[in-house]
This record gives C-alpha cells, structure tokens and sequence, in this order.
C-alpha cells in the first residue's frame, strides 16, 4: 500500500490487518451489488428533500430529512434506539435536528461510531446548474444533485454498508452507533451540545466519518490531515454617509477603496499569505502534476496557480485566506457615490498544528495594523475550527485500509485534505481513546458545495463495500 510519509504520525512498524475468509468477502461483494439499486433510489429520494441547514431557509426540508433518515435506520431493524433530537447552540438558538442511533455490542466486541450529515449547502441559481438541483438526475455514470455526495451518499453508505453486514454475518456482534448531523454545513453549532448530552449513547471504540474524498475514481483515499478554518465578516468604514464620487472623489477615501487596499495585503505577490504569526504544516507530500490541479479546479487558460511549494502542499498544509462575498452596491445599481461602508466575508484555513483562535487573532492584527487611511474595521460571525491531524498508528486504519484495497482493487492513499472537517477535533476530545477513520464518497470532480455537485456511481459502490468490510473486519476484535 502506498503510505504517505507525515511527520509525526507514521510509525516505523505496523501490525498486521486481520484476515477474512474469500468466501465472506465475496458473499460482501455480492450482497452490496444486489443492493446498490435500492440504496441508489433511496438516496434519490432523500436527496429530494432540500434540507438546506442555513438561515434564511425552510427549516422544515430540514426536519423532514431527519425523519427520513430516521425511517432508513429503524427500517434495518439492527439499533436498540433511533431518535432525533435538537440542542442548542453556544448562542442559545436551538440548532438543526440530528439523527442518533445505538446498539449495544455482544460482550467483548468493540463499538463503531457511523458519522454523517443529512444537511446540504444552498443550491445558489437553479441557471447554474445543468439540471434542477433537488432533481437527482444520472448522466453517465455520475448522478447530479445538490447534496448527493456531501453528505447524503455518506447517509446512504452507512445504511447500506449495515444492510449488507447483515445479510452476510446475521444480527451484529459489534456495537452499533449512528450520528448523522443535520447542521454540518452551517458550523455545526449545536454538535458539542449533542456529543455532552448523547455521550453515553455516542461512545465507540471507532468513529468512522463518512465525508471526505478519494484519491481519484479508481483510488480510494484515507483522510489522515485536516485544514481548519476561521470564518468571519470584516466591515470597513471611512464616512459617515454616502456622498458624490464627482464633489469629493480624489481628496476622500471611499470605503470600497480602502477595502480593496487593505484585502490587497492579505497575499504577496506570487499568492502566497502573507499575515504574520499564520504558520504551515511542514510534512512529505507526493508530487501531482499542475495540469491535474488544472483540470480539477477549472482553472481558465493562462491563468496560474497561486503560492510556492509542491502543490499538495499549498492545499494541505499551508494556510489560506480567501473572500467569499462582499456586499457592496451592484453594477445595476450603482450611482456616483463613495461607499461609506463595505463588509465582506472571508474565510481563511488554518494549517493543522496551529489553532484556530490563534490564526483569527493573527489575521485580525494584520487587518487592523494595515487598515489604510485611517479605515475604521469592525468584526463579526467569527466561526472557528479546529484542524486535525489522525493518528493512523492503530490497528483500525490498517482494517481500513485492507477494506479499501479489497473494494477498489487498488492501493489506498493516505491523504490530507484542504477543507475542514471541525467537528472531528471535538469528537476526538470527547472520546480520547476512540480510534477515528476519515473515509467518503466524493472524488476530484465532485464539485461539492458548486452547481452540478455530483457522485461517481462507481464510488458510491466501493464506499458502501468498504465499509462492509471494514465492519466485518472489526467485528473480529475483541476489547476490554
């Protein structure tokens, strides 16, 4: 298998993956083949539900998606409970339903923790997209939707993945736990709520997190390191109302000015951060050619890639800082006059080995130390998370890995990942001895959270084998 090389996490020797049976892991094989029709459909019609977890939208999609979810994991007939409960966030606001799940092991056999998250991202202007965006629809081998890969093939693979155990071994020896979120994708604000009230309910020997992505379509991918993020809204004001461009243009300093000047110093001139006290990962990471990069991300001809370093790591390793939104006048509606006042959004990735709150104290002094003519700035929606670098020393990412190599037929790679994941950190605190596997469903061309989201069929499929045999795998351990 090829093994990714990350400082301070892979040790020199590994134990041994457990063995199953030919004949097991292809009554496995066959079982998920059978089977893939129904989870197909099923998750169509979960994704048909718009269960976008933002404000501003019907949080009815939300909870409908809930007790669909729900419906799925009572219909296995495995878990002992299945609820869906709501808590709230740090703010007092009552978060998004989650879904929640247990069954309690056999005597001596360990439990295994499913994480997925049944909320999807808005799906932004139906024009965008090449078909409707809560219509499912199959073009090839890849099935278009919003949410079809993030998260709700997750949901999906889970549920299958315990169908096909099921069908293969009978009732469960392992333990049992299901947490599927219904606010990912909008902080997860009320998640160390629900970890303090559901901590018995939620504990496991293995968390698996099912919302990551493989290496390409043919090779499966292990996330072992996660950016994290500090997301956060910046207003700059220099005028206490709006006046004329043409009376006091050239001796006045406009807003939209001094916001372009001071966003302007947040790279140098090769793309690179530039804020001090952001600090990089230093790991070995493989070397991908540019066109890759190229062809994934859509970049325009003659356009260049930003920042020094192989490319991997820029993407895994390396801080980002990027504006999402402004909100300023349109080209519509603009008249000849200064802006008082501009707010933007940014979000900015955080290398793992640094803190997040340390990364937003460090952007907040370099905003404030450069803000130009005397701009007055003012913060808020600051949204911080953690990275997360896994421990890939325990004998459940070598089942992992094994499941991988026999459902794809193909070398997994150990992999870190540019987005971020925040939650897992304070999974990771509240089960310090659980073992934690960041697997999923999306590929490089996903296009997760962008119009024409999409899931590769034949991902889909390995997914759900993976898991199959990963949980068959581990049913064979014994704990204490």
């Amino acid at each position: 298998m090829q093994r990714l090389k990350i400082t301070g996490m892979t040790p020199p020797e590994r134990s041994a993956a457990s063995t199953l049976p030919i004949d097991t892991l292809e009554a496995l094989r066959a079982s998920v083949q059978a089977g893939l029709p129904r989870a197909i459909a099923e998750l169509s019609d979960l994704v048909r539900i718009p269960s976008v977890s933002w404000d501003g939208f019907d949080a009815t999609h939300v909870q409908a998606s809930a007790e669909r979810t729900a419906e799925l994991l009572r219909d296995l007939d495995v878990f002992d409970t299945v609820m869906v409960d709501r808590a709230p966030g740090p703010d007092g606001v009552l978060g998004q339903p989650a879904v929640l799940a247990r069954r309690a092991p056999v005597a001596g056999h360990p439990t295994v923790l499913l994480y997925a998250h049944h909320d999807v991202q808005p799906p932004g202007a139906d024009s965008d997209w090449s078909s409707p965006p809560f219509e499912p629809t199959l073009r090839g081998d890849r099935l278009y939707a919003r949410g079809v890969a993030d998260d709700k093939a997750g949901v999906m693979a889970h549920v299958a993945a315990i169908r096909a155990l099921v069908d293969t071994s009978g009732p469960p020896q392992l333990g049992l736990v299901v947490f599927i979120e219904g606010e990912e994708e909008f902080g997860s604000r009320s998640f160390g709520a629900l970890l303090e009230r559901h901590r018995e309910l939620l504990a496991a020997d293995v968390i698996v997190v099912a919302d990551s992505d493989n290496w390409t379509v043919d090779t499966p991918s292990l996330t072992v390191g996660l950016r994290g993020n500090a997301t956060f809204s910046l207003t700059v004001s220099t005028l206490e109302h709006a006046s004329h461009s043409g009376m006091y243009g050239g001796a006045v300093p406009d807003a939209m000015l001094a916001t372009i000047a001071l966003l302007a110093t947040l790279h140098d001139a090769e793309g690179s951060v530039a804020v001090a006290g952001l600090r990089s990962h230093e790991q070995e990471v493989p070397s991908i050619p540019e066109q890759r990069l190229r062809d994934e991300a859509g970049l325009l001809e003659g356009v260049t890639p930003i920042g020094r370093g192989e490319l991997l790591h820029r993407l895994w390793s390396q801080p980002s800082i990027t504006v999402t939104g402004i909100d300023a006048p349109s080209v519509q509606n603009a008249s000849n006059t200064l802006a008082p006042s501009i707010t933007v959004k940014i979000s900015a990735r955080v290398a793992p080995g640094q803190a997040a709150a340390e990364a937003f104290a460090a952007i907040e002094k370099h905003l404030r130390a450069h803000a130009p003519f005397g701009a007055h700035l003012a913060f808020g929606s600051i949204d911080l998370g953690e990275p997360f670098l896994v421990d890939a020393s325990g004998w459940a990412v070598d089942e992992a890995l094994a499941a991988m190599t026999y459902a794809w037929q193909a070398e997994p790679v150990l992999a870190g990942v540019g987005g971020s994941i925040p939650f897992i950190a304070q999974l990771a605190e509240s089960f310090p001895d659980a073992q934690v596997l960041v697997t999923g469903v999306e590929d490089p061309h996903t296009r997760a959270h962008s119009p024409d989201e999409s899931l590769h069929l034949g991902v889909f499929r390995r997914a759900i084998l993976t898991e199959a045999v990963l949980l068959t795998r581990i049913q064979q351990h014994r704990v204490h």
